[in-house]
């Protein structure tokens, strides 16, 4: 295990089993099961930080984990209990507890399924130029930060590390998995998005767009995989600074870039080490996310 000055781990080290690293999560191959392992790596503009954030993969790995029995659909998740690995796993238990979780093996679909329900980042930039959100007309009038008359759906291509996802309209989803497949993953993505939303917004919490991933089971029905409205993979608003024309301080790593861009950071890597008070901020705002969300502290 590596860890930095705050230990915060940056990368987890197991002998003998085979690893595949993304930005965050270092994933270990079982055979028929994979061990997913959440670091407290953060990333910025596609750009991995050679500082880590403490604690931050443990809430990446347990909201995901209160999601997942949230909506109580089909998922990859076998357990999150170290005592039940595998005994080749049982030496590393302590560093394991609380940031990972042992799921099965399923064929993903390469599509990045992704929710708006109001009109911010990205989107709200394609719609100032043309009126549209991934090529999908919108009526006029909208500002900035505004609710959606209604949520999209709007994919990506998955892109590899350091590159940048591609936005795709339905038509190129359907082109890409099929029309029956891409039907499902819009029809799933919106649902858990809506059903995810109202409960956050009865904690306080605008969820204004968030990212699902998707694999497949023998029989070709989805299965909810990789990690599940985390401040990574969301953006979440508090309810109480929401205001229509401006972005409100959203519970991620937003606070992270607007640092980077206030040094003027170029969106290149290297990447720059984060100063302490900046780290000890970000932590506190992803407990923060986690404890309004989950109703609890972070074990």
């Amino acid at each position: 295990m590596i860890y930095d000055k705050n230990h915060a781990l940056l990368e987890c080290e197991i002998p003998g089993i085979p690893r595949k690293s993304g930005k965050v999560r270092d994933v270990f191959d079982l055979g028929d099961r994979l061990l997913m392992v959440v670091t407290d790596r953060i990333s910025a503009f596609d750009v991995i930080l050679p500082s880590g954030v403490p604690d931050k993969g443990k809430v990446l790995n347990q909201l995901s984990l209160f999601w997942l029995d949230f909506f109580g659909v089909k998922n990859h998740l076998v357990t999150a209990n170290v005592d039940e690995y595998p005994d080749v796993l049982k030496p590393y238990a302590d560093e394991l507890r609380g940031r990972s979780m042992l799921v099965r093996k399923v064929k993903m679909i390469e599509v990045e399924c992704i929710a708006r329900g109001y009109l911010t980042g990205s989107g709200w930039k394609e719609y100032q130029k043309s009126q549209t959100v991934n090529g999908e007309k919108l009526r006029a009038g909208y500002e900035n930060a505004s609710k959606l008359d209604e949520v999209l759906f709007t994919p990506t291509t998955k892109a590899a590390i350091g590159d940048h996802d591609e936005a795709i309209d339905y038509a190129a989803t359907a082109r890409l998995v099929g029309e029956p497949t891409a039907k499902a993953l819009k029809d799933a993505t919106i649902g858990l998005y809506t059903k995810a939303a109202d409960y956050a917004l009865g904690h306080g919490i605008i969820i204004a767009d968030t990212k699902f991933e998707f694999g497949q089971d023998e029989d070709g029905s989805l299965i909810l995989a990789d990690e599940v409205l985390t401040p990574d993979s969301s953006r979440f608003w508090p309810q109480s600074s929401y205001r229509v024309g401006a972005n409100p301080p959203s519970l991620d790593k937003q606070y992270v870039r607007d640092w980077l861009d206030s040094i003027h950071f170029n969106h290149q890597p290297p990447g720059p080490e984060l100063p302490d008070d900046v780290i000890a901020r970000t932590r506190g705002i992803y407990l923060k996310a986690y404890a309004d969300l989950s109703g609890r502290a972070l074990a």
